[in-house]
């Protein structure tokens, strides 16, 4: 394979992922707390001595956006969502990790969990605790919960040190390495749902625009490899 052979060929791996990320994307436009990924493609140029140089390009950095996703109240007494930037904070059997899921429930021990059954963590990194036989429930802007007029505790809103460190977990959890800090500025609704912020109309065109290129390289790519064929044929004759 030639040196176009080769560049096209890269350009195809880089497609792939991406109809990939676009495809999960689109899977993911009901998934509460979700946020919409993006591939980041870039070019590596090899100077080759005075021949032409090579250039090949790579699509395999995920890019996550974080605006905001449309809020909805549901009136559920556990949901929460979070309006600006910052994540709640669930303690999971591989360390602390950042959601802006927050549909929550209350275990057998009244401590505040999510979906998955990790519990939700306050400003100072304990467990948040509902008292069972509690009546009411009431949360501020701030995340302080109080039951039935007593303070009980504060769900806790953070920020990572550095986004672009973020990995994502499992759809809607990230891991952050390089830590994270006390939020600033962000407010917490109570009896809300924040959906997810995929741009259904965007990602649709998208997905059509990168198959159409995809095929377009494949076209290529026969069309090369036909031609080699038949090059070697002609001079083996």
């Amino acid at each position: 394979m030639d040196t176009a052979g080769y560049a096209a060929l890269s350009r195809q791996v880089g497609l792939r992922n991406e109809i990939r990320v676009v495809a999960n994307n689109i899977a993911n436009l009901a998934t509460a707390g979700y946020r919409q990924e993006g591939i980041v493609f870039s070019e590596f140029v090899k100077d080759t001595g005075g021949h032409p140089s090579v250039s090949m390009s790579r699509g395999e950095v995920r890019n996550t956006s974080f605006t905001q996703g449309v809020l909805t109240q549901t009136g559920g007494r556990f949901d929460f969502a979070i309006e600006g930037d910052g994540f709640f904070l669930v303690e999971t059997p591989s360390g602390e990790r950042l959601t802006r899921a927050g549909g929550f429930s209350a275990n057998a021990q009244g401590d505040l969990v999510n979906a998955e059954g990790h519990r939700v963590l306050d400003p100072g990194g304990a467990p948040v605790f509902i008292p069972p036989d509690a009546t009411s429930l009431s949360v501020s802007a701030d995340g302080t919960i109080s039951a039935d007029g007593q303070l009980v505790g504060q769900i806790g809103v953070f920020a990572p040190t550095d986004r672009t460190d973020l990995i994502r977990e499992g759809g809607v959890m990230f891991h952050a390495p390089g830590g994270f800090e006390p939020a600033e500025g962000a407010t917490i609704l109570h009896g809300f749902s924040e959906g997810s912020n995929v741009n259904a109309v965007g990602q649709m065109a998208r997905m059509v625009e990168v198959q159409r290129a995809y095929e377009l390289g494949q076209s290529f790519l026969d069309a090369e490899d036909k031609r080699i064929r038949e090059a070697v044929k002609a001079l083996l004759r």
